[in-house]
């Protein structure tokens, strides 16, 4: 079979220009990092405006916003930390965010368990109550808690808090682990069985330890969202001793109107948000490799 002149130049035409998907895949690389470098710059920015407006006075602050500190104000920091309560509302915050974060990884990777390894009448039913929970909003159950907590002489208090951030947190933390535990091999506790361990052995010291990943990437994320709750403490927690940050952060820049120390009130937001950045740095590769995991199972 012979091919004509025409033939020969519609296959050239047809063939890819050599280095065509590579000129594509640069110009697709190039965009996608300067997205990247905006963004960078979208979030780092406001960040570093923040921390050098915490060693700032106030007059600095109004008159010169984006230049630097005449002089590093390190005592807006003790300002923050022991005038304008913000010490004690951290330590507040500690408490209850610690304590509630502790129980909803305890008792979420225990009914998350549960309910992915073992059959029984309502598994199903309580695994979709659970989810159920996701959809339901916050400022729809303030009423009810509020009454709730009233009744049982917890309204107002540290434990009162605690007690409802694991409630919020709870269905969360089961939906995210259930698919963890579901991916386990049975043959690990087929064999732990085997070897004489029982249910609470098997869990703590088998199953536990091989949902590492998924344990922590809850954690982060149960955590960021207990140490950032604004609405719940808010309505359920109204006495000035028992404050959080965020309730503390909200009272000292509206309490003082027009005469707010803006350099203090940057040292707390600073003081407020440092926390959570380090929390993720450190904890970070651990999101990445649970991530990765679940995309492959």
């Amino acid at each position: 079979m012979t091919t004509t002149a025409a033939d020969r130049a519609d296959l050239v035409a047809d063939s890819p220009v050599p280095g065509k998907g590579t000129q594509e895949g640069k110009g697709v690389a190039t965009t996608a990092h300067i997205a990247l470098i905006l963004w960078s710059l979208l979030v780092i920015l406001p960040l570093l405006w923040t921390l050098l407006s915490s060693f700032k006075s106030t007059q600095e602050v109004l008159g010169n916003p984006l230049t630097l500190p005449h002089k590093l104000r390190f005592e807006n920091y003790s300002h923050a930390w022991t005038t304008a309560g913000i010490g004690r509302y951290f330590a507040n915050t500690v408490i209850v965010v610690g304590s509630a974060l502790v129980l909803v990884m305890i008792l979420g990777a225990m009914c998350a368990y549960v309910l992915a390894r073992f059959t029984f009448p309502g598994n199903r039913i309580i695994y979709y109550s659970m989810l159920a929970g996701l959809t339901f909003p916050v400022f729809l159950a303030i009423v009810p808690l509020f009454f709730v907590l009233k009744n049982l002489s917890l309204l107002n208090t540290l434990p009162g808090l605690i007690i409802t951030y694991v409630a919020f947190a709870l269905p969360f933390t089961v939906f995210f682990l259930h698919s963890f535990f579901k991916a386990l091999p049975g043959e690990v506790y087929e064999a732990a069985q085997i070897d004489g361990a029982g249910e609470w052995r098997t869990f703590f010291s088998v199953m536990l330890p091989m949902a590492r990943p998924g344990m922590a990437s809850v954690a982060i994320f149960n955590f960021l969202g207990l140490w950032n709750q604004f609405l719940l403490p808010v309505a359920l927690n109204t006495d000035s001793k028992n404050y959080v940050l965020s309730q503390g952060m909200a009272s000292f820049a509206s309490q003082a109107g027009y005469a707010v120390d803006f350099g203090a009130l940057f040292a707390a937001v600073v003081i407020t948000v440092a926390p959570v950045l380090v929390v993720y740095i450190i904890f970070q590769r651990q999101l990445q490799v649970s991530v990765t995991a679940g995309g492959v199972k």
